[in-house]
């Protein structure tokens, strides 16, 4: 959520941004009803203050034993003034509120400016894209004939857009978020953190899923909600809390399985893992200072190309455009590798920092100085990375003629020392 004082003093920023972004939002509304809320609110406190001297004055008549019945019948009139007043600034608050959830975050200003993933900046590419001597497969097809992959059983069993991974497929994956947690954990300096896979209304509205994308969310009889990334548990591990300025920066990594609808990919990417209802992935978190943004950032980026880099896999990283960045964030990096079963870049990791656009929503602050006013911590976030995709990327990638998969050497002692994985047995 935006800062109420720039709606105030600098409405032609949040006009800007929205205007780089494509986003269609009625501020002039949001603007008015701002204005129409503040004259509201001042008018409700000079009725109390009214309201509080006719108290006094009664008071103070009845210990002189005068006449009171003038100022109790303008006492009574004041209250329901108060009253009804007090009932439409209610109203206008929530509508204030509810138009405030809705209006996205502000780009930093090196953000590109564009409409859609065309305009897209790459910035770089590490490794080559491997060379084959014959056509390479995709991954679907891969799984199937090994035999570690079920795209139809796990259709039987939950439906479409669901996968099973069998035997070496199912411990290559669990291979891969070993070493991801391991990795970050060890070498990077993040705490590990097994959060529920549940999370309340609260703590979505906290990360900004609620109440914009609740068509993607999967909701319980119960209230409660699938989370769709780590980054919801994470996001509100200090929510309502203020830090001490030495606990700063915070660095959280988890494992998680994750949920997700998939309400707007209807006839996208329908074979294989692409776009899946459930998939698993590694995500990073930070909860830092303000001005630190750029540096973590960075940092957070780094560590998860450095999972990359390790598993041998061809990546690009690309800084996303106005248009193509989400709701929440100020600036995103995405790392895609290159699958040539399906001749395509995929993205592998999503990086973005948001200020302190989550953590009002949250009320996650802390205090520069012990006796300083709390004020809003700000937080970032990425995969690091997302463990089903990394395991398709890994059998296009390095598949042989045969259609058996070299097993990437880092993960071979998470795998029993296997070299590559073989036709399952019936």
């Amino acid at each position: 959520m935006l800062d109420r004082r720039l709606l105030r003093e600098e409405p032609e920023k949040i006009r800007q941004a929205l205007q780089k972004r494509g986003y269609e939002f009625d501020l002039d509304t949001l603007i008015a009803t701002e204005a129409q809320r503040r004259e509201l609110l001042q008018n409700v406190e000079a009725l109390r203050a009214k309201r509080n001297k006719l108290s006094e004055q009664i008071a103070q008549a009845m210990r002189e034993d005068s006449d009171t019945r003038v100022r109790k019948v303008q006492a009574a009139q004041i209250g329901e003034d108060l009253a009804g007043r007090q009932q439409e600034l209610t109203q206008v608050e929530e509508r204030f509120e509810q138009m405030m959830l809705d209006l996205p975050n502000i780009p930093l200003d090196e953000v590109p400016v564009g409409e859609s993933e065309q305009d897209n900046v790459v910035m770089y590419e590490v490794g080559e894209q491997r060379k084959f001597d014959f056509t390479p497969k995709p991954h679907w097809e891969i799984g199937e004939q090994l035999g570690i992959l079920d795209f139809e059983g796990a259709a039987r069993m939950a439906g479409t857009r669901f996968v099973t991974d069998v035997g070496a497929g199912a411990t290559l994956e669990r291979a891969l978020i070993n070493f991801m947690l391991d990795t970050h954990t060890r070498k990077h300096g993040y705490t590990e953190v097994f959060p529920p896979y549940l999370a309340n209304e609260r703590s979505l509205f906290g990360t900004a899923n609620l109440p914009k994308f609740e068509d993607d969310l999967f909701k319980t009889t119960d209230g409660y909600y699938l989370i769709p990334t780590a980054e919801v548990p994470l996001t509100n591990m200090h929510q309502g809390e203020i830090l001490d300025a030495d606990q700063l920066p915070i660095y959280y990594v988890a494992y998680t399985a994750c949920f997700r609808r998939e309400a707007g990919a209807a006839g996208k990417d329908t074979r294989g893992m692409v776009r899946v209802h459930q998939f698993h992935k590694v995500e990073l978190m930070k909860f830092i200072k303000p001005g630190q943004g750029s540096a973590e950032l960075e940092k957070l980026v780094k560590d998860a190309e450095v999972i990359l880099q390790a598993l041998e896999l061809p990546y690009r990283r690309t800084q996303l455009c106005t248009g193509d960045m989400g709701f929440q964030p100020q600036q995103t990096f995405d790392l895609e590798v290159y699958c040539p079963g399906m001749d395509r870049w995929l993205e592998i990791s999503s990086c973005s920092q948001y200020g302190d656009f989550q953590a009002r929503r949250c009320n996650t602050r802390y205090r520069p100085q012990p006796q300083a006013k709390p004020e809003f911590v700000h937080t970032m976030n990425g995969s690091g990375v997302a463990a089903g995709r990394t395991l398709l990327a890994i059998l296009e990638n390095y598949q042989h003629e045969s259609g058996t998969v070299v097993v990437p050497e880092v993960l071979r002692p998470y795998m029993g020392g296997l070299p590559e994985i073989l036709p399952e047995m019936p």
